[in-house]
């Protein structure tokens, strides 16, 4: 009886750190970007989202110098979809407007709406979810936001979780 009743604990055990670690797995891979704030319709991107969009590449240098292939998409286009102002209704009290970007570790960063616009800019801003046609590196993925022709890579913010649109005071 005793030896029974300890098998069909086993089991239960063994049923129960299966299923925490197949919905562990699962929570891994559908990380999201929240971008809410001052906007018409707050998203929750994940990366079947992104793929939706049009992707754009970004050739950047790491610490090393090595030329990495970013992929992913333009900001503008993530923040058009939430309904930010942005092309020729960012002009007047509008171009107080910023981008607050937040990492999973509570490190932020900011942009000008007018650095993302091409209004305003050719710069290519995108926020990445590729590096060399694979899946980013553990520690700077699952999305970072990658900007071409910066001379310092502080803005290139790893592992994104929050997109926030806020007047500037």
């Amino acid at each position: 009886m005793k030896k029974q009743l300890f098998i069909i604990l086993i089991a239960c055990f063994s049923l129960t750190v299966t299923a925490t670690a197949t919905q562990a797995q699962t929570t891994e891979k559908q990380a999201t970007v929240h971008i809410d704030g001052e906007v018409t319709s707050p998203l929750a991107i994940n990366d079947a989202d992104l793929q939706k969009f049009t992707q754009t590449t970004v050739v950047r240098k790491d610490k090393d110098g090595h030329d990495h292939t970013y992929s992913g998409v333009l900001l503008a286009d993530i923040l058009k979809k939430a309904g930010v102002t942005l092309g020729s209704d960012l002009k007047g009290k509008n171009l107080t407007k910023c981008l607050l970007i937040t990492a999973s570790d509570n490190y932020q960063v900011i942009f000008a709406l007018a650095e993302l616009d091409k209004a305003y800019t050719d710069r290519i801003i995108i926020l990445a979810d590729q590096m060399d046609g694979k899946p980013l590196p553990t520690g700077d993925g699952p999305f970072r936001v990658i900007i071409q022709d910066e001379k310092k890579p502080a803005r290139c913010i790893k592992q994104v979780t929050g997109m926030k649109v806020l007047f500037a005071k």
